[in-house]
């Protein structure tokens, strides 16, 4: 049997001698067996390899440990405290699960009852592989270093294959459940699949320079929601992003330049922690109305068409007297009424999640009144990158109107405060 994790083993005649250990513990390998060419009934060993001792420390286990330690064992962590020598051995960044197995079958070889029947290894020098540091970064920049017939290590938790090539993500990639950072850019990936989502600490997401057209629905509802926090999307070909994508709560830097963006999400305002946001060389005509609930520290849209304001070229889709949808659907955003595919047809949940909101705060499903008008860009960020090259540093936002009221009483106070 064997275990792979951190081990440090300290004497307990070192404090009399006015020393202590070091406190941090080094890879090693564990083994619980007998030496080869022993009998069956021979001694069980526990048996430590480190990469500077291949060979091993064998410690005797029969009727030999004065006690465990395992007050920490969820946490990978426990103790064995030898009777001779008079050592602990301290494990850490163990499984917890397999720790436990090795400490069960170590307190049965303590006991010395039915070994027989226990996993036991033959204790045989570690081979390197097995007690070096579990590798946690690995950067590829070209397409010949790139491993065809090798596994990535388990351990990685940050992985940068660029000027690979790649028309689409390896799947091996996708089974690296440690992976925090991921960088595939200046590749040929057209495609994210959708079980990138299952990669439940990748924190940043690099795709920068490839041909992606879209990002799925999928990914915005995968776990990626409570870990992404950093997001290059720049230099691709996407046009939209989907309306869930406002679901990845947790970004705190979005990168969308160079794209052929039409629109910003819709709800880009849900996005709280964002503070970053540069989406600059795009196609946006206008921001989205959600746009003024941002507070940002970094805001780039250099290079984008935008419109002129259209304050008294409003677009009415007003409906007299209100649909019996539309009443209802109001109603229900409104008064915070609960609602969801289990009550009520899908369509109907999908229209609701993007319903407007008037400058009153009420909501309006499709009787509405829309216009655009100038907002300084200023008030959503604190540093803003230059709009054009004529120093601006506004653009048109789109607003809504649930009634003909609301709207009069808006274009009354615009034009007063303009003069």
């Amino acid at each position: 049997m064997r275990l792979q994790c951190e081990v440090e083993v300290v004497s307990r005649l070192l404090p009399t001698c006015g020393l202590r250990g070091r406190g941090r513990g080094t890879r090693a390998l564990l083994s619980l067996g007998r030496p080869p060419g022993r009998a069956q009934g021979g001694g069980v060993y526990l048996m430590v390899c480190t990469a500077r001792d291949r060979v091993g420390a064998r410690y005797k286990v029969q009727e030999n440990i004065e006690r465990f330690f395992t007050r920490f064992v969820e946490e990978g962590k426990a103790t064995v405290r030898l009777r001779e020598p008079a050592v602990d051995v301290h494990l850490s960044k163990a499984n917890a699960s397999n720790l436990k197995t090795f400490l069960a079958a170590v307190r049965l070889a303590h006991q010395g009852t039915n070994t027989e029947a226990l996993p036991l290894s033959t204790l045989v020098p570690a081979k390197n592989s097995e007690v070096e540091k579990p590798k946690t970064k690995m950067i590829i920049t070209s397409r010949r270093d790139y491993p065809l017939t090798k596994n990535f290590p388990y351990s990685l938790e940050h992985l940068q294959a660029s000027y690979c090539k790649l028309a689409r993500i390896d799947m091996r990639v996708l089974c690296l459940k440690k992976l925090r950072k991921l960088d595939l850019s200046h590749n040929h990936i057209k495609q994210l699949p959708a079980t990138i989502g299952d990669l439940t600490c990748l924190q940043e997401l690099i795709l920068h320079n490839n041909h992606l057209e879209s990002f799925s629905e999928a990914l915005c509802n995968s776990t990626l929601q409570k870990s992404l926090q950093f997001l290059d999307l720049s230099q691709n070909k996407i046009k939209a992003l989907p309306i869930q994508f406002c679901q990845l709560q947790e970004l705190v830097n979005l990168k969308l330049d160079d794209n052929e963006l039409i629109r910003l999400p819709f709800k880009i305002g849900q996005l709280d922690h964002l503070r970053f946001l540069s989406a600059a060389r795009n196609k946006l005509p206008f921001l989205p109305s959600d746009f003024r609930k941002l507070c940002l520290e970094s805001l780039d849209l250099f290079g984008n068409p935008f419109e002129q304001p259209s304050l008294l070229v409003p677009n009415i889709q007003l409906q007299i007297p209100l649909t019996l949808l539309e009443c209802a659907a109001r109603a229900t955003i409104n008064y915070r009424i609960p609602y969801g595919c289990h009550l009520l047809p899908s369509h109907l949940c999908e229209d609701l999640e993007v319903a407007k909101t008037c400058q009153c705060g009420s909501a309006c499903l499709s009787s509405f009144i829309q216009i655009t008008v100038t907002m300084n860009l200023h008030h959503v960020a604190h540093t803003v990158v230059l709009v054009d090259n004529m120093g601006g540093t506004e653009a048109p936002i789109i607003c809504y109107f649930c009634s003909l009221n609301c709207y009069s009483q808006f274009l009354d106070r615009y034009l007063q405060s303009n003069g």
